[in-house]
Order: C-alpha cells, then structure tokens, then sequence
C-alpha cells in the first residue's frame, strides 16, 4: 500500500456524494488529506464543512455568495473564490493530487477537463461528463495520461469486475437499474404521479435530480453512455436489467461465457472509498451483506414502452456526435420543470423527445460546440414548457 496522502479536491461537497465522501476521508485520515472544497449555492453546509475539515481553499460558485463565505472563515486562515472561473482554477493547484467531480448536471464538464488537462487523477461521479462528451473526454485523459475512476456504483462495479481482466475482452456488460419508486407500472399510473411519489426511492438515498431520473429510468440511460466511453465498449455490448434489491451492482460477462458480478448492499461509501483508494481497498465499517437477509434475488426485463426515457438514450448513444448533450440538456429542464410542478412525469420523455427531433445535430462536435447546443437545447426546453 502507497503511504503517501493522496490529496483530493471535492467539486460539489455539499451534495449526496459529497458529504458522503467527506465521511470517507473522515474516517481514514491516514489515507487521504483534503484540500479544496466547492458548492454552487449551498454556501451554510460549506462553510460548516470547511471549518471542520479545514482545506486550503474553498469557492463558491455563486458569486453572490462571496463575502458570506469569506467572512465567515477568513479567521480560519482558509482561502475563499467565487465564480466559474475560479472553480476551474482550483483544480489547477499543485497540492491536489484527484479531483472527485460531484456537481450535477453539464455544470462539470469544464471543471473536468480543466483538471484532466493539468494531469489530475479523477474520481467521477458526474455521468454528464461522458454523457455530454465522451469521445473528447476519453481521448484527453489518453493523450495527458490521466485515469478516470468511476464512483457510480453500476460503473464501480464493473471497474472491480475488470480488475486482472483488462487483457480479456468483454463480451457485454449488464447494468442493474433499481427500477425506481414506478417499476410495474403503467402509464395510466404514471399519468398522476407526484414529484413526492418521484422522490421515494426504494433504496438508494441521493439528490433530487437523479432521484426523478432513477424514477423515469433516464439516470440508467445516462450510465449507459457513461459505460461506453469508460470502457471502450460498442453500443450492443451494454444491457440493462431490473434488479429491485439493489444487491448486484452490474456484471461483466467475457467471450469464454463466464459472468463476475459485485455485490454489497446499496451504500455510495463503499464505491467513492474505492474510487480514492484505488488501487488499496482500505478497510471499513460499512454494513456487510448477508445472503441470509436476502431470500431471493430477482431480475427482470425493463420496461422501455413505459418508461421511454431508457430507449430515448440508447437511440442518443447511437446517433452520436452531439445528440446526447441535447438528451442531457433536455433531460436537466424536464427534471427541474417536473420538481417545480411545470409538467408532469410523462411528459418529461416528451420534452426531451422534441428536442432531440428539433435541436441542431453536429456529427463532430469540439468543446466550445457543446457549449452552444446545451444553451440552445436550454432554450428550446423551456419553450415547450411554456
């Protein structure tokens, strides 16, 4: 085991997997030192973070923001920015060694590849990063030498899976989806649903947004394409199976036939843990497994005529060039549209359906392209909902 500190920076710490891993870095100081911390508006939880973890600097995204923050902990000697640019700055600094990208939605894609350019290692949590720009992501990591490693638990478990295997061609992955608070049924259902139903997961605890994706299915079509850009994989290679009890993370099945699956119990910790640690596997507390507490586990097909946000990602991750960042940005206004009562929960699939359909479509897009598409699909979004 390396005995260096490995010094992390926390885009996004006052989010689910934020605080989640700053209780991972809590409990093995051996192991970790923390060094910046960000938050966009939740500048109260930042400021208690920072005085408790004491980094060398923390920014606001929200400029707004500012003198709160600097105020409140200018007597602690901690450096205090604000704005996008001094987010993107942050992960810039020489004392940080990985990068762990916790912010929701498109908002971490330049943060990312900003950290990707100066060499930092990076522990991913922000699917729409490789959703919006995979192929420009991928192939800058390469070029600089930098490793990306997963925390959603689907892709965790899949990179634990390829551990010793990376010489074995994979024949396909299996994805496991909850199924959500929805799984069974159907439309007419689905036609009254609440964004208090939405919110109900059956057993995973994170942020309102990939919460309702998790209900309307669209959260496994982001990790979809997530998957192909992580491990190299064709469209074909990737399937998704409904797995209520959340106990197998994913699976990877090679060319001899054989399947390896990840097992644990549905907890955030252990895939962030393994995502700072790697290559260790640091011990731990979290709750064990027991087969005994599970009588049965069960998997099912799942259900794409109802849920159609699934097929609408799969046909995105097939078109290619800049059609998922338009699936994203749609996806980000139907969400936040649903959670204020603007529309209702089928009519998020619709929304992203007429923008995939109307949205300019780029086959090669560059960086700056991506830019542009999610303010115009944006627009477009809010538009419908008007």
């Amino acid at each position: 085991m390396n005995n260096k500190k490995k010094r992390i920076a926390i885009l996004g710490s006052t989010g689910s997997i934020g605080t989640q891993a700053l209780e991972v870095i809590e409990a093995h100081p051996e192991a970790f030192e923390l060094e910046a911390l960000t938050a966009n508006n939740n500048a109260r939880l930042l400021i208690q973070q920072a005085i408790t973890f004491k980094p060398n600097v923390v920014v606001i995204g929200n400029e707004a923001l500012y003198e709160e923050v600097f105020n409140a902990l200018d007597v602690h000697d901690i450096k205090v920015y604000a704005g996008e640019n001094a987010l993107c700055s942050v992960v810039e600094m020489e004392t940080v060694d990985v990068v762990l990208t916790a912010m929701v939605g498109y908002a971490g894609l330049k943060p990312t590849v900003r950290a990707i350019e100066f060499g930092k290692s990076i522990a991913l949590a922000n699917k729409e990063t490789l959703v919006v720009a995979g192929e420009l992501i991928t192939r800058l990591a390469r070029q600089k030498g930098v490793n990306i490693y997963p925390v959603d638990s689907e892709h965790s478990a899949i990179f634990q899976c390829l551990a010793g295997e990376f010489h074995n061609p994979i024949e396909k992955i299996i994805l496991t989806a909850s199924g959500g608070p929805f799984r069974g049924k159907d439309l007419a259902f689905l036609q009254s649903v609440t964004k208090e139903h939405a919110l109900k997961h059956p057993n995973w605890d994170m942020g309102a947004k990939i919460t309702i994706d998790s209900a309307s299915l669209m959260n496994k079509g982001l990790e979809v394409i997530e998957a192909k850009w992580l491990f190299g994989l064709q469209d074909k290679q990737i399937e998704v199976v409904v797995h209520p009890q959340s106990i197998v993370h994913s699976l990877v099945q090679f060319e001899d036939g054989s399947i390896k699956a990840q097992l644990g119990l549905p907890d955030m910790k252990l895939p962030i843990q393994y995502a700072l640690s790697y290559p260790d596997r640091l011990k731990s507390d979290f709750p064990r497994f027991s087969f005994t507490n599970f009588s049965q586990l069960t998997f099912e097909e799942p259900d794409i005529a109802t849920f159609r946000n699934l097929e609408l990602a799969y046909k995105a991750m097939e078109q290619g060039g800049n059609m998922p960042c338009i699936l994203n940005a749609a996806n980000e206004i139907a969400v936040q549209a649903f959670l204020q009562d603007k529309i209702g929960f089928l009519a998020m699939s619709d929304l992203i359906e007429d923008c995939m359909a109307k949205a300019s479509f780029l086959t090669q897009p560059a960086l700056e392209d991506y830019a542009l598409t999610d303010a115009e699909t944006r627009k477009m979004a809010k538009e419908y909902i008007k």
